[in-house]
């Protein structure tokens, strides 16, 4: 077990997850649809399979530009800790259990989990054709609001929720370029695309800061769309200036604490920024 856990990084689950419980809660104390355990219980179980089966594939899907990246050579395939059959049957299982959880949520959610499916798993492929792969990799994380808030909901029928989405959207796409860096000759000579690749560090950090502009200015225009008020606003300023301190961190002759960036800042400002909005929801 420990092995697939190791596979699917599960503890970048922090990234998407707090999104997924904002945009439950969103529906059940800010929308007043009916609250349920049970569909709680399913949305994270959703949330789950889904990343699982993603992860797993794109470790399926580059297991050969892994065994010949220093720097991913050690990842399960490529070491054999794990075969490709094993991952591939791993991968077929998670979809299979997220597509049969969403039959017990709504018929919306049957019906659109293919369309999930196809982004987070087509993400893999998307860095053989495009150095924008990073926004389609933001589009797949962005899901877990708005298919939370549909979850319980059973319908498209507010902005809010798309507006959360589109801040995990810009969030994620700007920190993955940020990851990419260590790549970037990498992907160079083995024909790969990223926006490193494409435009080299300090271009492609330009590119981030852009990106986390607009994912600030719409954690902020959330905030007034919304009429939220102290709670709210203590949260989206931590995660701003979180967004900020990555930046501080990251220097394109200095890729020491991309890691740091990456994944302990970026961890810190979801979970921080998901709790001040459930403050919000619950107590304003």
């Amino acid at each position: 077990m420990q092995q697939y856990l190791s596979l699917i990084k599960f503890s970048h689950t922090i990234f998407a997850l707090p999104f997924a419980i904002i945009g439950f809660f969103l529906a059940t104390q800010y929308f007043g649809y009916d609250f349920s355990w049970q569909v709680l219980g399913l949305v994270l179980l959703c949330m789950v399979f889904a990343r699982s089966a993603a992860m797993a594939f794109n470790r399926y899907i580059d297991r050969d530009i892994d065994s010949r990246n220093p720097r991913t050579a050690i990842r399960e395939i490529p070491a054999g800790v794990i075969s490709p059959q094993r991952a591939l049957l791993f991968v077929a299982l998670n979809s299979l259990a997220f597509i049969i959880t969403t039959t017990y949520i709504n018929w919306l959610c049957f019906f659109l989990s293919p369309v999930a499916l196809l982004i987070v798993l087509g993400y893999s492929y998307t860095k053989r054709f495009t150095h924008w792969c990073h926004l389609i990799l933001g589009l797949g994380l962005s899901l877990a609001p708005i298919g939370a808030f549909v979850a319980v909901s059973g319908e498209f029928s507010e902005l809010l929720p798309i507006l959360f989405s589109a801040i995990v959207l810009f969030w994620v796409s700007g920190f993955d370029i940020i990851y990419a860096l260590q790549d970037e000759q990498f992907d160079k000579d083995n024909q790969l695309h990223s926006v490193p690749a494409e435009m080299g560090k300090n271009k492609a950090l330009t590119v981030s800061v852009l990106l986390h502009f607009v994912c600030a200015l719409l954690v902020v225009g959330v905030g007034l769309y919304a009429g939220f008020r102290a709670w709210y606003w203590l949260g989206a300023i931590i995660f701003i200036g979180l967004l900020i301190r990555q930046h501080q961190l990251v220097k394109p002759n200095d890729l020491s604490k991309v890691n740091l960036a990456f994944f302990t800042t970026n961890g810190i400002a979801s979970v921080v920024f998901a709790i001040a909005v459930l403050l919000e929801l619950f107590l304003a």
